[in-house]
C-alpha cells in the first residue's frame, strides 16, 4: 500500500509536469484575456477534476466490469488523440482570431478638428482593453468551456494501468480508492501550483509592447501543445 501510494503521488507529479498541456494553455489564456488570479484558479481547477474525473469513471467500470486493461489502454489511447486534435483545432482558432485581433488593434491615427481650423492628429491603439464593445470579444464566455470539454477527453495514461488495477487487484477496495484519490490530489495540486506561478512570473515580463499580439501568442502556445501532445507524446 504504500509503494502504491508513493507510486500515485510521483506519477501525478511527474505526468503533470512533463505535460506542458497541463498548464501552458492557462497561463497563456490567462494574460491574454488579463483574468484575474481567482478566475485562473478556478478554471484551472475544474479542468483538472474534469480530467482527473474521465480517467477514473473508465477505470472504476472496467475495474468492476473485469475488462482486461489492454482494452482500457486502447480507449484511453484514443481518447488521447482526440483530446490532441481538439487542442490543436482550439489552438489553430484561436490563433486565427488573435490575427484578427491583432490587424483590428494596430496603431492608427485618429485627426481632431479645432474651431479655430487648426488640426492635430494623435496615434492610438485599441489593444489595451478599453470599454468598447466589439462582436469579437464572443470567444470570452466560451474559452473555460473549451478548455474544459478539452480536458475531459484528454486521459492520465498511468493511472487505470500502473495504478488502479494493481490497488484493486493487491489491496482491494480500499486501496483503490486511497490511491486513486492521492493520484488525483497531486495532479491537481501540481497544476495549479505551476498555473499561478506561472500566471505571477508572467505578470512581472515586461510585455505591454506585445499585448496586442497577446491572443495570438496564446493561440500558438495552445497550437504547439496540441502537436506536441500529438505527434511527441507529450
Amino acid at each position: 500500500m504504500q509503494v502504491l501510494l508513493g507510486a500515485a503521488a510521483t506519477a501525478g507529479f511527474v505526468h503533470t509536469l512533463l505535460g506542458p498541456d497541463h498548464y501552458l494553455p492557462f497561463i497563456m489564456i490567462a494574460w491574454a484575456r488579463k483574468w484575474s488570479r481567482t478566475k485562473t484558479a478556478v478554471v484551472t481547477f475544474l479542468c483538472g477534476v474534469g480530467h482527473i474525473l474521465s480517467s477514473i469513471v473508465l477505470g472504476a467500470v472496467g475495474v468492476a466490469l473485469g475488462v482486461v486493461v489492454s482494452r482500457l489502454e486502447a480507449v484511453e489511447s484514443a481518447r488521447g488523440d482526440v483530446a490532441a486534435w481538439l487542442l490543436i483545432a482550439f489552438g489553430l482558432a484561436y490563433t486565427v482570431w488573435g490575427i484578427r485581433r491583432a490587424y483590428k488593434n494596430r496603431p492608427h491615427v485618429h485627426p481632431h478638428l479645432h474651431p479655430d481650423g487648426h488640426e492635430h492628429r494623435h496615434e492610438h491603439s485599441h489593444s489595451d482593453e478599453h470599454s468598447h464593445i466589439h462582436a469579437d470579444h464572443v470567444p470570452v464566455s466560451v474559452t473555460p468551456w473549451a478548455l474544459f470539454i478539452i480536458f475531459v477527453f484528454g486521459p492520465c495514461e498511468v493511472l487505470i494501468p500502473f495504478l488502479m488495477y494493481p490497488a484493486a487487484r493487491d489491496v482491494g477496495v480500499g486501496g483503490l480508492v486511497a490511491v486513486t484519490a492521492v493520484f488525483a490530489a497531486t495532479t491537481i495540486a501540481t497544476m495549479m501550483a505551476i498555473v499561478l506561478l506561472g500566471f505571477t512570473g508572467i505578470n512581472f515580463v515586461p510585455l505591454k509592447k506585445l499585448q496586442r499580439f497577446a491572443h495570438l501568442i496564446a493561440g500558438a502556445t495552445i497550437l504547439a501543445c496540441g502537436l506536441a501532445m500529438r505527434f511527441l507524446g507529450l
